[in-house]
Protein backbone atom coordinates (compact mmCIF):
# COMPACT_ATOMS: atom_id res chain seq x y z
CA UNK A 1 0.00 0.00 0.00
CA UNK A 2 1.54 3.33 -0.74
CA UNK A 3 1.89 5.55 1.98
CA UNK A 4 3.07 9.20 2.55
CA UNK A 5 6.87 10.08 2.22
CA UNK A 6 7.79 10.28 6.32
CA UNK A 7 11.52 10.27 6.83
CA UNK A 8 11.23 11.65 10.20
CA UNK A 9 14.34 11.10 12.67
CA UNK A 10 16.33 10.72 8.97
CA UNK A 11 19.82 12.77 8.91
CA UNK A 12 20.49 13.67 5.26
CA UNK A 13 23.28 14.76 4.12
CA UNK A 14 23.26 17.07 0.76
CA UNK A 15 26.17 18.17 -0.97
CA UNK A 16 25.96 21.72 -2.44
CA UNK A 17 22.72 21.62 -0.71
CA UNK A 18 22.84 25.65 -0.95
CA UNK A 19 21.44 26.05 -4.64
CA UNK A 20 19.77 25.00 -7.30
CA UNK A 21 18.74 21.25 -7.33
CA UNK A 22 20.74 20.74 -3.73
CA UNK A 23 18.81 23.36 -2.21
CA UNK A 24 15.52 21.74 -3.79
CA UNK A 25 16.51 18.73 -2.28
CA UNK A 26 17.35 20.40 1.03
CA UNK A 27 13.87 21.74 0.88
CA UNK A 28 12.06 18.81 -0.01
CA UNK A 29 13.65 16.00 2.37
CA UNK A 30 13.12 19.02 5.07
CA UNK A 31 9.47 18.98 4.11
CA UNK A 32 8.98 14.99 4.18
CA UNK A 33 10.70 15.44 8.08
CA UNK A 34 14.16 14.64 7.54
CA UNK A 35 16.65 16.40 9.75
CA UNK A 36 18.53 17.97 6.65
CA UNK A 37 22.37 18.77 7.01
CA UNK A 38 23.48 21.47 4.18
CA UNK A 39 26.88 20.84 2.57
CA UNK A 40 27.40 23.79 0.93
CA UNK A 41 31.18 25.73 -0.42
CA UNK A 42 29.47 28.91 -0.05
CA UNK A 43 28.54 29.65 3.65
CA UNK A 44 26.17 32.52 2.96
CA UNK A 45 24.09 30.08 0.49
CA UNK A 46 23.99 26.95 3.10
CA UNK A 47 22.66 29.84 5.87
CA UNK A 48 20.07 31.04 3.53
CA UNK A 49 18.63 27.74 2.61
CA UNK A 50 18.70 26.55 6.59
CA UNK A 51 16.97 29.41 7.76
CA UNK A 52 14.52 28.56 4.83
CA UNK A 53 13.97 25.46 6.28
CA UNK A 54 13.80 26.10 9.70
CA UNK A 55 11.73 29.56 9.00
CA UNK A 56 9.33 26.22 8.03
CA UNK A 57 9.50 24.86 11.25
CA UNK A 58 11.96 22.16 10.15
CA UNK A 59 15.01 21.27 11.15
CA UNK A 60 18.52 21.71 9.31
CA UNK A 61 21.68 22.74 9.92
CA UNK A 62 25.04 24.22 7.52
CA UNK A 63 28.16 22.85 7.43
CA UNK A 64 30.40 25.20 5.53
CA UNK A 65 32.75 22.43 3.14
CA UNK A 66 34.48 22.27 -0.33
CA UNK A 67 33.60 18.40 -0.85
CA UNK A 68 36.94 18.55 -3.35
CA UNK A 69 38.79 18.38 -0.10
CA UNK A 70 39.74 14.92 1.30
CA UNK A 71 40.27 16.97 4.75
CA UNK A 72 37.21 18.75 4.06
CA UNK A 73 35.01 15.45 3.65
CA UNK A 74 36.11 13.73 6.68
CA UNK A 75 35.65 16.83 8.61
CA UNK A 76 32.20 17.16 7.57
CA UNK A 77 31.70 13.43 7.98
CA UNK A 78 32.67 13.99 11.76
CA UNK A 79 30.68 16.91 11.91
CA UNK A 80 27.95 14.66 11.14
CA UNK A 81 28.13 11.58 12.73
CA UNK A 82 25.56 9.43 11.57
CA UNK A 83 23.95 9.96 8.27
CA UNK A 84 21.19 7.52 7.03
CA UNK A 85 20.75 9.34 3.79
CA UNK A 86 23.69 10.97 1.84
CA UNK A 87 22.97 13.13 -1.88
CA UNK A 88 25.97 13.49 -3.86
CA UNK A 89 24.46 16.74 -5.50
CA UNK A 90 27.82 18.55 -6.46
CA UNK A 91 28.93 19.17 -9.79
CA UNK A 92 29.79 21.36 -12.56
CA UNK A 93 30.60 21.39 -16.31
CA UNK A 94 33.50 24.15 -15.32
CA UNK A 95 32.95 25.69 -19.19
CA UNK A 96 33.26 22.98 -22.01
CA UNK A 97 35.86 22.84 -24.34
CA UNK A 98 37.02 20.97 -26.85
CA UNK A 99 39.10 18.07 -26.01
CA UNK A 100 42.44 19.17 -28.12
CA UNK A 101 41.62 22.30 -25.91
CA UNK A 102 41.85 20.97 -22.83
CA UNK A 103 44.65 19.66 -20.58
CA UNK A 104 45.34 18.07 -17.61
CA UNK A 105 44.51 20.86 -15.22
CA UNK A 106 41.17 20.92 -16.85
CA UNK A 107 40.41 17.09 -15.96
CA UNK A 108 41.70 17.08 -12.66
CA UNK A 109 39.19 19.96 -12.13
CA UNK A 110 36.37 18.13 -14.07
CA UNK A 111 37.42 15.01 -12.12
CA UNK A 112 37.56 16.45 -8.43
CA UNK A 113 33.82 18.50 -9.05
CA UNK A 114 32.06 15.45 -10.82
CA UNK A 115 33.11 11.82 -9.48
CA UNK A 116 35.98 12.52 -7.27
CA UNK A 117 33.37 13.75 -4.35
CA UNK A 118 30.74 11.39 -4.87
CA UNK A 119 34.25 8.54 -4.24
CA UNK A 120 35.46 10.46 -0.68
CA UNK A 121 31.55 11.32 0.38
CA UNK A 122 30.38 7.88 -0.11
CA UNK A 123 33.42 6.40 1.75
CA UNK A 124 32.83 8.85 4.20
CA UNK A 125 29.31 7.70 4.89
CA UNK A 126 28.74 4.31 3.79
CA UNK A 127 30.65 2.45 6.90
CA UNK A 128 27.86 3.80 9.24
CA UNK A 129 25.22 3.10 6.71
CA UNK A 130 26.28 -0.72 6.38
CA UNK A 131 26.89 -0.59 10.21
CA UNK A 132 23.45 -0.24 11.38
CA UNK A 133 21.64 -2.12 7.99
CA UNK A 134 20.42 0.48 6.43
CA UNK A 135 21.14 3.66 4.24
CA UNK A 136 20.32 5.59 0.91
CA UNK A 137 22.37 7.40 -1.35
CA UNK A 138 21.42 9.19 -4.19
CA UNK A 139 24.29 10.70 -6.71
CA UNK A 140 23.17 13.80 -8.97
CA UNK A 141 24.75 12.83 -12.33
CA UNK A 142 23.84 14.03 -15.77
CA UNK A 143 22.49 12.69 -19.09
CA UNK A 144 25.70 13.64 -20.44
CA UNK A 145 26.43 10.71 -18.62
CA UNK A 146 24.03 8.54 -20.30
CA UNK A 147 24.48 9.76 -23.79
CA UNK A 148 27.00 11.38 -26.02
CA UNK A 149 28.50 14.88 -25.19
CA UNK A 150 30.09 16.60 -27.87
CA UNK A 151 30.80 20.01 -26.03
CA UNK A 152 33.27 18.41 -23.46
CA UNK A 153 33.72 14.47 -23.91
CA UNK A 154 35.93 14.57 -20.41
CA UNK A 155 33.11 15.98 -18.30
CA UNK A 156 30.86 13.46 -20.45
CA UNK A 157 33.22 10.66 -19.39
CA UNK A 158 33.31 11.41 -15.32
CA UNK A 159 29.11 11.70 -15.54
CA UNK A 160 29.37 8.27 -16.98
CA UNK A 161 31.72 7.64 -13.82
CA UNK A 162 29.12 8.91 -11.98
CA UNK A 163 26.35 6.84 -13.50
CA UNK A 164 28.43 3.08 -13.61
CA UNK A 165 29.93 3.52 -9.71
CA UNK A 166 25.84 4.12 -9.05
CA UNK A 167 25.27 0.93 -10.29
CA UNK A 168 28.67 -1.04 -8.87
CA UNK A 169 28.14 -0.17 -5.73
CA UNK A 170 24.54 -0.01 -5.51
CA UNK A 171 25.25 -3.93 -5.97
CA UNK A 172 28.15 -4.50 -3.15
CA UNK A 173 25.98 -3.13 -0.11
CA UNK A 174 22.71 -4.69 -1.33
CA UNK A 175 23.41 -7.28 1.45
CA UNK A 176 24.41 -4.72 4.12
CA UNK A 177 20.22 -3.14 3.45
CA UNK A 178 22.07 0.20 1.85
CA UNK A 179 20.45 0.65 -1.65
CA UNK A 180 22.28 3.40 -3.99
CA UNK A 181 20.50 5.17 -7.22
CA UNK A 182 21.19 8.30 -8.80
CA UNK A 183 19.57 10.66 -11.21
CA UNK A 184 20.37 12.60 -14.41
CA UNK A 185 19.19 15.46 -15.55
CA UNK A 186 18.79 17.54 -18.18
CA UNK A 187 17.26 21.12 -19.50
CA UNK A 188 17.00 21.50 -15.80
CA UNK A 189 17.43 25.24 -14.51
CA UNK A 190 20.45 25.60 -11.64
CA UNK A 191 22.80 27.67 -10.70
CA UNK A 192 26.02 25.60 -13.19
CA UNK A 193 22.94 25.81 -16.07
CA UNK A 194 21.25 29.25 -16.19
CA UNK A 195 18.66 29.26 -18.74
CA UNK A 196 17.22 32.35 -17.95
CA UNK A 197 20.46 33.99 -18.98
CA UNK A 198 20.75 31.04 -21.82
CA UNK A 199 17.68 31.13 -23.70
CA UNK A 200 16.87 34.63 -25.42
CA UNK A 201 13.32 36.01 -25.33
CA UNK A 202 12.73 35.60 -28.55
CA UNK A 203 13.41 31.72 -28.32
CA UNK A 204 11.66 30.98 -25.06
CA UNK A 205 8.86 29.36 -27.00
CA UNK A 206 10.84 27.03 -28.58
CA UNK A 207 10.73 24.86 -25.26
CA UNK A 208 8.02 23.06 -26.92
CA UNK A 209 10.23 21.85 -29.61
CA UNK A 210 13.50 21.37 -27.20
CA UNK A 211 11.79 18.71 -24.57
CA UNK A 212 9.04 16.43 -25.45
CA UNK A 213 6.86 17.57 -22.13
CA UNK A 214 7.04 21.47 -23.58
CA UNK A 215 9.23 22.97 -20.57
CA UNK A 216 12.38 23.33 -19.18
CA UNK A 217 13.06 21.47 -15.62
CA UNK A 218 12.51 23.04 -12.62
CA UNK A 219 15.05 22.29 -9.73
CA UNK A 220 12.14 20.74 -7.77
CA UNK A 221 11.66 18.21 -10.82
CA UNK A 222 14.82 16.54 -9.80
CA UNK A 223 14.43 17.16 -6.28
CA UNK A 224 11.44 15.03 -5.90
CA UNK A 225 12.61 12.28 -7.75
CA UNK A 226 15.63 12.41 -5.17
CA UNK A 227 13.65 12.29 -1.99
CA UNK A 228 11.37 9.21 -3.49
CA UNK A 229 14.50 7.29 -4.03
CA UNK A 230 15.93 8.14 -0.93
CA UNK A 231 12.59 7.13 0.96
CA UNK A 232 11.09 3.82 2.18
CA UNK A 233 8.66 4.21 -1.44
CA UNK A 234 11.94 2.70 -2.95
CA UNK A 235 12.52 0.34 -1.09
CA UNK A 236 12.96 -2.36 -3.86
CA UNK A 237 15.16 0.03 -6.14
CA UNK A 238 18.54 0.50 -6.08
CA UNK A 239 21.61 0.25 -8.96
CA UNK A 240 19.12 2.73 -11.49
CA UNK A 241 19.86 5.99 -12.93
CA UNK A 242 16.85 7.67 -13.55
CA UNK A 243 16.53 10.53 -16.37
CA UNK A 244 14.83 13.67 -15.21
CA UNK A 245 15.14 15.13 -18.28
CA UNK A 246 11.78 15.68 -19.74
CA UNK A 247 12.17 13.19 -21.96
CA UNK A 248 15.46 14.24 -23.54
CA UNK A 249 17.24 11.41 -23.85
CA UNK A 250 14.44 9.49 -25.61
CA UNK A 251 13.75 11.50 -27.84
CA UNK A 252 17.64 12.00 -28.79
CA UNK A 253 20.08 15.19 -27.78
CA UNK A 254 22.53 17.66 -29.64
CA UNK A 255 22.79 18.88 -33.30
CA UNK A 256 25.35 20.32 -34.76
CA UNK A 257 24.95 24.23 -35.64
CA UNK A 258 24.58 25.17 -39.80
CA UNK A 259 27.81 27.00 -40.81
CA UNK A 260 29.72 27.11 -37.53
CA UNK A 261 29.93 23.34 -36.55
CA UNK A 262 28.79 23.82 -33.15
CA UNK A 263 27.02 21.96 -31.09
CA UNK A 264 23.69 22.41 -29.60
CA UNK A 265 20.53 20.90 -27.38
CA UNK A 266 18.75 23.69 -28.22
CA UNK A 267 18.15 24.44 -31.91
CA UNK A 268 17.12 27.61 -33.54
CA UNK A 269 15.67 26.15 -36.71
CA UNK A 270 14.14 22.78 -35.85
Amino acid sequence: MTTAIDLTGQVAVVTGGGGGIGAATSYALAAAGADVVVAEIDEQRAKETVERIRSDGRSADAVAVDVTSQADVERLAGTVGRADLLVNNVGHHLGPRPFADSGAAHWDALHAVNFGHVLACSRAFLPGMIERGAGSIVNVASVEGLRGYPADPVYGAYKAAVCHFTTCLALEVAQHGVRVNAIAPDVTQSLQVDYDSFVPDELRDHWPVWVPVGRRGEPEDSADVVVFLASPLARFVTGHVIPTDGGTLAAGGWFRTMGRGRWTNRPRDP
